[in-house]
């Protein structure tokens, strides 16, 4: 392999729109590409997706040494859902959580697995093993399995097993844990202030069993840890994290690909191609970027510059492009180029699953949650209120309910939208004996306050993280679902109207 054929291979870049331009099949047919992402604007049409997919594929395996592709994508279940289109909508990691069965995270990743490879797509960044440790965090919440570290290794295993048997990479995030901050790395630096005990025993637990159980691949986390490493670096750029943690302590012998390297928690201050330095010299081997960097990029010219002229980065990048290239050999080799390449024609037969549609339909009812089991079943007389953030909820609630009179809230609408929506509960409230609130964040136990205040009976249907039910009141009738899928709701009324049991558990305690 030539010089840029080596380090193309610790490359992974995403695309604009529903088409790859013609830079970056440049980047496969003159660098040899490591790898593409797959992101939310490239996945709305399946079809579209597949094609591109097979398009990309055909180019790596008709150029130079003829390796494929690793394609990934964020296809966790649930809130993050990167490729929708066809592909099923599902409950969820804190759903997984709150049945406590690895069965659940088995198939919940195996039917996803079968979706994504359908697609071609053969590296999903699942599962998600960061702790609730902070359930008031906007960027994991409902991603988080539960606050439990060996729980949350049990089903991670589970979860990258069923992702193995559907012949797609698990790559397990966001190491070495995002869930004791509510900052987003996206637009920060979240600074994580615990030492090395803490780490080891809460945090590093899920790893330390992955690793040991042979997880080909995990997302290096932007996160810092000053009092671990002693300096403002993101764990994804720390020799001490990257090298000395998940190396030589943990010992992992998998991939290590960073998160998106054009965040800020990666690049600060920093230009890409000092991050792009950095993460290769901490010890990752696949660097993640959400757009097409330029063939003579800054990220490109001087890595290959360092590659050629500093003999320890040029071992470093060697060391990363084998494992990049070992992984290819272990999960695409066996699929042959006819599975690598996927075929749009056919993608109808396999997307949706319909054996994971009815799977996942059971997997929301064994998740429900009652937060207080002795007021249900919950059946109000007289006109019913339902508030929703969403109009497929409604139209479930009417199902079960028969509701008189309905109010669709924003969720995102801003405080004078959120203020419009309280002032239309108080109108509607007043011909209202009961009042039915779905809540989906902070806001919506605003307008359990509301009717509570104007003296209805009140009861909640809550989706994704039910952290704001810590503003419950004792004896309320409450039912957790944690996804917003339609199974989710329906799984929530159905246990809410006594048709079905409450088998699930909060995964985290509720703190006022």
């Amino acid at each position: 392999m030539s010089d840029e054929e080596v380090l193309g291979q610790l490359f992974m870049m995403a695309y604009p729109g529903d088409a790859p331009p013609d830079l970056l099949f440049d980047w496969i047919k003159q660098r040899g590409l490591g790898g593409v992402k797959i992101f939310g604007w490239n996945a709305d049409n399946t079809d579209k997706l597949a094609a591109s997919i097979a398009a990309l594929q055909k180019a790596a395996l008709e150029s130079g040494h003829g390796i494929p592709l690793l394609v990934a994508t964020d296809q966790e279940g649930g809130w993050i859902r990167h490729v929708k289109g066809a592909t099923t909508v599902t409950p969820g990691n804190m759903a997984i959580g709150a049945s406590g069965r690895p069965y659940d995270a088995y198939w919940s990743a195996y039917y996803i697995g079968r979706e994504l490879d359908a697609l071609g797509i053969n590296m999903n960044f699942a599962p998600a093993v960061d702790l609730a440790t902070e359930p008031k965090s906007s960027i994991i919440g409902p991603r988080a399995f539960s606050s439990d570290p060996e729980e949350t290794a049990a089903l991670g295993i589970a979860y990258f097993r069923g992702l193995e048997a559907a012949g797609v990479i698990a790559t397990a995030k966001h190491f070495p844990g995002h869930g004791d901050t509510a900052l987003d790395s996206h637009g920060t630096l979240p600074v994580i202030r615990i030492g090395q005990k803490t780490l080891w025993e809460r945090e590093l637990v899920p790893y330390r069993a992955l690793a040991a159980e042979g997880l080909p691949a995990i997302m290096s986390g932007h996160l810092n840890y000053p009092l671990i490493t002693g300096d403002s670096s993101p764990a994804s750029l720390s020799r001490a994290f990257m090298t000395g943690i998940l190396r030589e302590k943990l010992g992992f012998q998998g991939v290590a690909v960073t998160d998106d390297l054009l965040m800020s928690g990666a690049t600060g201050g920093s230009d890409l191609a000092e991050a792009c330095y950095r993460a290769i010299d901490a010890g990752n081997d696949l660097l993640m970027a959400s757009r097409i960097i330029g063939l003579d990029d800054a990220a490109w010219t001087r890595l290959l510059a360092a590659y050629r002229t500093r003999p320890a980065f040029r071992e470093r990048v060697r060391e990363a492009a084998g494992r990049v290239i070992r992984l290819k050999l272990q999960y695409l080799r066996p699929k042959g180029e006819s599975s690598i390449v996927p075929e749009p024609a056919g993608l109808g037969a396999r997307v949706p699953d319909r054996k994971g549609e009815a799977f996942f339909a059971g997997q929301a009812f064994r998740a429900a949650t009652a937060l207080t089991p002795g007021s249900l079943p919950w059946k109000p007389k007289g006109r019913l209120l339902v508030v929703a953030p969403s109009g497929d909820f409604i139209k479930a609630s009417v199902a079960v309910y028969g509701a008189s009179a309905s109010l669709k809230y924003s969720v995102a609408g801003g405080p004078e939208a959120h203020s419009r929506d309280l002032a239309g509960l108080s109108s509607q409230a007043a011909s209202a004996d009961a009042v039915l609130v779905c809540v989906q964040g902070e806001g919506g136990m605003d307008f359990v306050e509301r009717a509570r205040a104007l003296g209805k009976e009140v009861a909640i249907v809550s989706l994704l993280s039910p952290e704001p039910l810590a503003r419950l009141r004792p004896g309320e009738t409450a039912v957790a679902v944690y996804g917003n899928s339609r199974q989710c709701m329906e799984a929530g009324l159905a246990v809410l109207h006594g048709d079905a049991p409450a088998e699930g558990r909060l995964p985290f305690r509720l703190e006022p």
